[in-house]
This record gives structure tokens, sequence and C-alpha cells, in this order.
């Protein structure tokens, strides 16, 4: 039987939300008319052709801050194999609900706007929740960026959810990301006379050779060591020419302990002056204290759904959280969500549906206890 938990799930999951080019819209627009019928206040914020954010607002009674929610429609691509389930949601095999986003994570999504329906009469005599849908998350938090350059965020909420998958374990926190683009410049010459060039491919690769060696910085107490990844590089526009241009894009992932102004002062003396660095993105690390009442209390909550004792977790993903936070007054932020860590960006993605199930009243368990009581949780 299809509860109306999963039809939703199967219908955002239906949206091609593929990023790039995102073409979030459609998706949105259906969201917003289905949270108008429920009762929500919804503004649709346009940030490029076909590009869409959401906030959705249901008011509570009550003075005080909201209890906040935040998830993205974007989704990666599909990638080179061949996919045995359908990517847009039409499968549910095994009580697995397999789709492009499925896990990452618009069933998560579909399972915070399920809870505030099922709990909108404790919204309503409480202080509200506000929604943040976001497109262009999976490139940099694109859409994140865009609301909070509109100065349409609206109310800073108590505490924050984020939704990404984590098997409904509750995480703290996550890495930062600097994403640096790194370029070589030599002089062009012909492939047969290269000592009249000035090659910079070679340029690249000396500067690749260095930053083999090359340390972000010290470790974190939780999030541990920080690392460094060289995930692309292009250089030169035919066999017999020198080139006069290379680039290579470089992935840092950082801990709150880490300067990202300094590891590219660093990272820029350590590879040579000449080469010329550029941030392409620059999202801080996001760590909530785990002694913060509400984050106690969140734990409690999940613990049943899980064997052994809870600790302080990270995940070494970014969420939209790296900008929202700041933005919106740094309130206590918890990353949960029903999808499968492992599956993202996956081959297959699926999400399991028991799991989707607990996130539902997981989230709905969550609200009621802020709604009863937002300075108890948050105190």
């Amino acid at each position: 039987m299809t509860t109306p938990l999963i039809a939703l799930s199967r219908q955002l999951l239906g949206f091609n939300t593929i990023n790039p080019p995102g073409n979030e819209h459609a998706c949105m627009a259906f969201l917003a008319s289905h949270l108008e019928e429920r009762g929500f206040e919804v503004s649709l914020l346009p940030f490029g052709e076909n590009r869409t954010n959401l906030v959705a607002r249901l008011p509570g009674d009550t003075q005080g801050a909201p209890l906040g929610f935040t998830g993205h429609l974007d989704t990666v691509p599909l990638g080179q194999q061949q996919w045995q389930y359908d990517p847009f949601g039409k499968d549910i095999v095994g009580g697995r609900l397999y789709g492009r986003g499925s896990s990452d994570m618009k069933a998560a999504i579909a399972a915070f706007i399920g809870a505030c329906d099922a709990q909108r009469a404790a919204i309503r005599a409480g202080t509200g929740v506000t929604l943040w849908l976001t497109g262009g998350e999976e490139t940099g938090c694109d859409g994140a960026r865009a609301l909070l350059e509109s100065g349409l965020a609206g109310t800073a909420p108590g505490a924050l959810i984020v939704g990404e998958p984590t098997a409904n374990y509750p995480v703290i926190g996550h890495k930062g990301a600097l994403w640096l683009r790194a370029e070589t410049t030599g002089k062009t010459a012909h492939g047969a006379m290269p000592e009249l060039g000035v090659n910079a491919i070679y340029l690249a690769a000396d500067a690749l050779q260095k930053i083999q060696h090359f340390s972000p910085g010290p470790d974190h107490p939780l999030m541990r060591h920080p690392t460094l990844n060289v995930g692309r590089i292009h250089g030169g526009l035919n066999i017999n020419s020198v080139p006069d241009r290379a680039v290579f894009d470089v992935d840092i992932r950082t801990a709150p302990n880490l300067s990202h102004s300094d590891i590219c002062q660093r990272l820029h003396h350590h590879i040579g002056e000449h080469i010329r660095l550029e941030a392409q993105v620059d999202l801080p690390a996001v760590l909530t204290d785990p002694q913060d009442p509400w984050i106690q209390a969140v734990f409690a909550l999940c613990q049943p759904l899980h064997g052994t004792p809870l600790t302080p977790r990270i995940v070494p993903y970014f969420t939209d959280a790296s900008l929202l936070l700041p933005a919106l007054g740094n309130p206590p932020c918890i990353i949960l969500g029903p999808g499968e860590p492992a599956m993202a960006h996956q081959t297959d993605e699926y999400c399991e549906v028991n799991k989707l199930e607990q996130a539902q009243s997981l989230y709905g368990e969550i609200i009621a206890g802020w709604m009863k009581d937002p300075m108890a949780s948050s105190a």
C-alpha cells in the first residue's frame, strides 16, 4: 500500500533536477502548491533560468523562535553505469525506494514535510516551523548563496535540522570545503621546437608533485585530519603545440581549527608564487556543541533506533548549513536524514523505506518537543 509519505517521495524523485543544469523550478512549484494546501506561507525565489529556492513558513501562536528544516532538491548526474532500477522513483524493490536523490536527499524532504503536516496542530499552538528548500547545493551551495544574497532568508530559527543522509543517526557537524583552481601560464611554440616555448603542463606537473606533500593543517579532535585531493586537470589545445596554459582543481576538506585564507597562503608559497590560485568554493566547517540541550534531546529521541550508544559524529561532505547557519544567527544544528550515506551519488541509489518512515516519526517527535517547550530544548 502506498502511503502519503511514499507517494510524495516518489513524486519528488519523478522530477529531473540533475545538476547541472538543475532545473529545480518545476519541482519547487509543485512543492509550493503542496505546502500551501497545508497552510504554509510560501515564497518561490528564482536565482537563474529554471533555478528556484523555496522558503515556507507555518506560523505558530506562541512567541519564540521557530524550528527550522533545510534540504536541497537538485541531484548529481546519473553517471556512466547503467541503472538496474528507474532513476526517477518508479521502483520499490525489497523495501528500498530507488531513484536519483532518494538518499541525497528528496526522501528526507518528503519526511519532514509529512512530519510537519502530522504535527500541524502542535505547530500552530507553538512557535512555528520554517523550511528552507534550495537548488544548486551539489555544485557548491549556489542556491543557498543566492537565497541569502536576496535578503529573504526569513526569521532565524531556534534550531536547524539538515535532512542529508545519515541513516537516521544524529550528526553534529561536517567538514568545510575549500575548492581551488590552480593555473599555470607558459609560452606557446611549435611542438617541433619546444625549446622556444615554456610548457605550462610541465609547470603544473611540478606543482602537482609538490602538492602531494602539502598538509592543510593539524588534526581536529572530532573531525580528525583534513584532506586534499586533485580532482581535475586540463592543459593544452593540440598535440603539436607547446601549451601556454594548464589548470588543475584542488578539493580541500577542513575543520573549524583551520583558516581557509591561511591554507591558501601556505599552499601558494609551497607550490610556487608564479601559480595563480582562485577559490571556486569556500564553505566553513559546521560543528555544534554536543552538550547543547536540544542536541541532547534529539540524541535521546534517536537512541531507540540504534543498537549501540550514540556518540558525537561528523560527516565529511558539506551542506547548505555552511552558509545558512552564520546568516541565521548560528543556532544549534543537527544533520539527520533517512538516506544511506554510502548510497549518495551512487548508481541505483536507494533509501530504505523503513528508515524513511522512521525519519518522519522522528522528525514529528522533534517538532512536538520543540513546540511543547522550545526553551527547555535549546536553553
